[in-house]
């Protein structure tokens, strides 16, 4: 039975679970539930309470055009068109990452490293993408202001829009430019989850972050540190004395991205682990 043709709630969600598990869509159960819950604009629990409640026309037609896309790979958070970072909830659009819990380990290393949360720092986040690391951080520290550098124009109007929904439209600016060009220093922190995955390896990720990321945020080069060798003499030049500057790092990089820094005169102060265990944030300063 095909999703549109289902009658009932329950209906609905048995029929896109076998769709779902039949693309290799992990819990589909669970992931039809998600779904028919955007459909229908209601808390997926609720949908529990009522297996007998019919679908009219729109619902199984809307319902239906979202499961086909589930079962294409295109995330959840796509098709929400929104996710939850830092108990925020963020805007998406295509020239966006999708941001991941792990990153987060970004904004818990530079909340213990530093001082004093009222002070009026200065935030420079490079790749800033939906504006999730600037914006979280900035959301902790009330004095501080923020500027958000990335090289697609979508992802800088879309980190525009989530500063205003979130309030902080004015401590927080973005502009479109390669990394460093045309930035101008001392900052007390530095944010950076810059692409990190080797060329070679991204049509091997999973077809929800091969096909629907963009290439631009994930493409790290040939060994995955071409990011890093421009990253590192930028924030040698742009760190103040006693600034901090947090890097993502992918699986296994934080030797050669620390050598890296140490070519610039930067010092690895820490390196966090994720909530797997990996090592996904480097901390270094002057």
């Amino acid at each position: 039975m095909k999703p549109d043709a289902a009658g009932t709630i329950g209906d609905a969600i048995t029929a896109a679970a076998a769709r779902l598990a039949a693309c290799g869509i992990a819990e589909p159960r669970r992931e039809a539930r998600l779904i028919l819950g955007l459909a229908l604009d209601i808390d997926p629990a609720g949908l529990l309470a009522w297996p007998e409640r019919s679908l009219d026309e729109v619902a199984r037609a809307r319902f239906d055009a979202l499961v086909a896309r589930r079962a294409g790979h295109e995330p959840i958070s796509r098709l929400r068109g929104t996710r939850e970072f830092w108990s925020l909830d963020f805007e998406l659009s295509g020239d966006t990452l999708d941001p991941r819990p792990d990153s987060e380990t970004l904004i818990e290393a530079a909340l213990d490293l530093l001082p004093d949360r009222s002070a009026p720092l200065r935030v420079l986040d490079f790749g800033t993408g939906t504006g999730c690391l600037l914006l979280a951080l900035l959301s902790e520290l009330p004095n501080a202001t923020g500027v958000g550098v990335d090289l697609l124009p979508g992802a800088v109007e879309t980190a525009r829009r989530n500063a205003v929904r979130l309030a902080l439209g004015h401590r927080a600016r973005f502009r479109q430019g390669d990394w460093d060009r045309e930035i101008a220093g001392p900052v007390d922190v530095i944010l950076a989850n810059p692409p990190y995955i080797p060329s070679q390896e991204i049509s091997s990720l999973a077809p929800e972050v091969a096909a629907f990321e963009p290439a631009a945020a994930l493409d790290g080069g040939a060994d995955g540190l071409d990011a890093y060798r421009l990253l590192a003499p930028a924030a040698g030049r742009l760190l103040g004395p006693g600034g901090i500057a947090c890097f993502e790092l992918g699986f296994g990089q934080s030797g050669a991205v620390m050598a890296l820094l140490a070519k610039s005169g930067l010092t690895t102060k820490a390196i966090r682990r994720d909530l797997s265990g990996i090592e996904r944030c480097l901390v270094a300063g002057h």
